[in-house]
């Protein structure tokens, strides 16, 4: 089992998002408890970016909305990063 920890930005943004799409509650804790279990699992399309995001992955909340985020494996931690729509997190 993963440590989710989340950047104060992360949190902020969340915020925000779940404000504004209250209809994604269900589904976003749903991810983060998916990524608790295995960030890795096929529903959630984990993965690598590139460019100047290199080092960083993502995995989808919906069609439409995606979650950013770091993994350390050896301390079995996972960073959020921001969480958004696909334009607004890969900019």
């Amino acid at each position: 089992m993963f440590t989710i920890v989340a950047t104060q930005y992360f949190l902020r943004r969340a915020r925000r998002f779940l404000r504004k799409h209250p209809d994604l509650r269900e589904r976003f804790a749903q991810v983060v408890e998916d990524l608790k279990q295995d960030p890795f699992a096929p529903p959630l399309a984990y993965h690598q970016l590139g460019g100047k995001l290199k080092g960083v992955q993502a995995v989808r909340v919906t069609d439409s909305y995606r979650l950013t985020l770091t993994i350390a494996l050896r301390e079995k931690e996972i960073v959020l990063l921001d969480i958004g729509s696909h334009d607004e997190v890969y900019r």
